[in-house]
């Protein structure tokens, strides 16, 4: 139901439901939730009784508003989350980075356990049961827990498949980090204690792992094997300093999270400080570009960072949120146990607030900082490439394949400087077979393109990964697109050239324009070097791993047949041009390979086929 701005109380019911404010074309503005319709939004309306809004910018740009009642607060909390991803209102909260999170983890009812990182979609982890530790604020803190994680629990990493074919044990297993359970060096007792200390170890539980290590540096110790012993007293200080850095004296034993807020204007800054067993184990800083309100702001965030993040039994607020009763409801559902939402003025908790409002203060700070060092990126790059104007969108090409096989590409965007995740693409070149990279390069510009024509979402400037004729092959595709308004530069990696007496002369890089005849040399050091490297560096990461994972794929189903290795498997693909060609190929086509006899080509052609077949729909 549709309501102008101008309604009575009484037009409104008395339920729990969600509300959406919309501007006179009818776009969603804002979509919150309330446990009593009625009451939620006559406290957007100022006293008086003329209809006007108290918060500004919904005042300016709201033109009606309209409602949804729903059976229960918990319902209202799940309708808001599915509208705010069907319409993406502007003045919602979304965070960047609310997609996934990094976790370990680690199955105890296999055989031989080991330890793997993953990313966390909504419930992963809690409903199959199996322990799941984290989230880790980058990839880098994740590898640094695994490595010293395997200095205590020597688990093994490698995958099924690996542990299955191998003979002899591994380099791992001679420096100490493996027990080798692959050719019976560990049996399982032995390898369950590993399994139980490392869970004590990601839990935050540190004395088992130290009295293990303690016990090995003495066994080292009474072998006169000082220098190995020298590494485990160092490897004991890391672990307690590690510790000692995370403990910041909680004395309460639950767990909780503490939720800190900083304001600059339209900037907010949340940090989350994750407590797990007396230990602040996490950090997570999320950036929002919005104009709600405090309480309406925390009301928005909850939901959307707890949709993934595991719920302990404290959170502990900064400020007061909008309905803090339905919100605990939700958050007790979600853990299927009591949450406390606590707002503290004195005492410990007030403290941990202090110290997250702190780190949300800081994350701004640098924020600016970052900015201004992106914004002067962005002026230089104008200026030094005569660009028509200051680009504030930055999409970067890269193309990757393998002797024509497995082509891809991918599209990263940076906006102001910094990454948008929400824009980055990864493609499968599908116009034609075999290796050119200035087609791979027409087609997949042309595609992105014409997609952003469609949603209103180009970018300003498209850096592409390459010297002339990857330039002149995306200039095609622009303009067959009609995207003129989209300046173009090709971006050629460092290059050393011969010079007098046969000294080695550093080029730089080369920022390839259309029609020009020369290319531009971008001076190292400057912001715009650092941009234009970091925009072409990502693009070619986002193509490799691509590529890399579907040469894996192909990899797994042809390793699979007996008699085929690495020197056959390139025979085939580099034959046929893609597992694609091959999988449509006849026994007597494979055959004709050299280096193939037909028996190998009947088993390729028969698991090729299979794997087809077994493929889920």
């Amino acid at each position: 139901m549709t309501l102008p701005l101008t309604f009575a109380p009484e037009d409104l019911p008395e339920a729990p439901g969600v509300y959406l404010f919309k501007d006179e074309a009818g776009k969603v503005l804002y979509v919150g939730k309330a446990k009593s319709l009625r009451d939620r939004i006559r406290s957007y309306v100022r006293p008086g009784g003329d209809g006007r809004l108290q918060i500004p910018f919904l005042e300016r740009e709201a033109a009606g508003i309209d409602f949804v009642v729903t059976a229960s607060e918990s319902e209202a909390v799940l309708l808001e989350d599915t509208l705010v991803k069907k319409h993406r209102p502007s003045c919602n909260v979304r965070l960047r980075d609310d997609k996934s999170f990094l976790l370990v983890r680690l199955d105890p009812r296999q055989e031989f356990p080991r330890p793997e990182p993953v990313r966390a979609h909504g419930r992963l982890g809690r409903d199959d049961g199996v322990p799941t530790f984290g989230p880790y604020p980058s990839t880098g803190a994740l590898r640094r827990t695994l490595r010293f994680l395997h200095s205590v629990a020597p688990l093994r990493d490698c995958s099924d498949a690996v542990m299955r074919n191998r003979t002899r044990p591994c380099l791992k297993h001679s420096i100490g980090r493996c027990c080798a359970p692959c050719v019976g060096l560990a049996t399982r007792e032995e390898y369950r204690e590993h399994v139980d200390r490392a869970l004590d170890f990601l839990r935050g539980r540190i004395d088992g792992a130290r009295e293990h290590l303690r016990r090995r540096m003495k066994e080292e110790a009474d072998a006169l094997r000082f220098e190995r012993a020298q590494v485990i007293k160092n490897q004991i200080a890391a672990l307690e300093e590690t510790a000692a850095a995370g403990r910041l004296s909680v004395a309460a034993k639950e767990d909780r999270d503490v939720i800190g807020l900083h304001r600059d204007g339209e900037r907010a800054s949340i940090a989350v400080l994750r407590f797990r067993n007396r230990l602040l184990v996490d950090t997570r800083t999320h950036l929002l570009d919005t104009r709600l309100p405090d309480p309406e702001l925390l009301a928005s965030f909850l939901p959307r960072y707890y949709a993934t993040a595991e719920v302990p039994p404290e959170v502990v607020l900064a400020r007061a949120a909008n309905d803090p009763e339905m919100l605990q409801a939700w958050l007790a559902g979600r853990r299927s146990g009591a949450v406390s939402l606590l707002l503290p003025r004195r005492g410990e908790r007030a403290r941990q607030v202090a110290l997250a409002c702190e780190n949300a203060r800081r994350a701004i700070e640098s924020a600016k900082t970052r900015e201004a060092a992106m914004g002067e990126a962005a002026d230089s790059l104008a200026d030094l490439l005569l660009l028509r104007k200051v680009p504030e969108t930055i999409d970067g090409f890269d193309v990757s394949n393998l002797q024509g096989s497995a082509n891809v590409a991918s599209r990263v965007r940076f906006v102001d400087g910094r990454p948008e995740r929400r824009g980055w693409r990864r493609f499968r070149v599908k116009g034609f077979e075999g290796q050119d990279d200035f087609a791979s390069m027409r087609e997949v510009v042309g595609r992105a393109l014409r997609r952003d024509l469609e949603e209103d979402t180009l970018p300003d400037l498209l850096v592409i990964d390459g010297g002339r004729g990857q330039l002149a092959a995306a200039l095609e595709a622009r303009d067959e697109v009609g995207a003129w308004d989209v300046d173009l530069v090709g971006l050629a990696k460092d290059r050393t050239e011969a010079g007098p007496g046969d000294a080695m002369l550093h080029k730089g890089e080369r920022v390839f324009l259309p029609g020009a005849e020369e290319p531009i040399p971008v001076p190292e050091g400057t912001p715009a070097h650092h941009l234009l490297s970091r925009i072409r560096d990502e693009a070619h990461r986002f193509a490799v791993t691509y590529h890399r994972k579907l040469r894996s794929r192909i990899g797994s189903e042809l390793d699979d047949v007996p008699g085929v290795g690495a020197t056959r498997r390139r025979s085939l693909l580099r034959h046929f041009g893609s597992l694609t060609s091959l999988r449509e190929a006849s026994v007597e086509a494979i055959a004709s390979v050299p280096g193939i006899p037909r028996t190998l080509a009947e088993a390729v052609h028969r698991a090729l086929h299979a794997s087809a077949e077994e493929t889920p729909r």
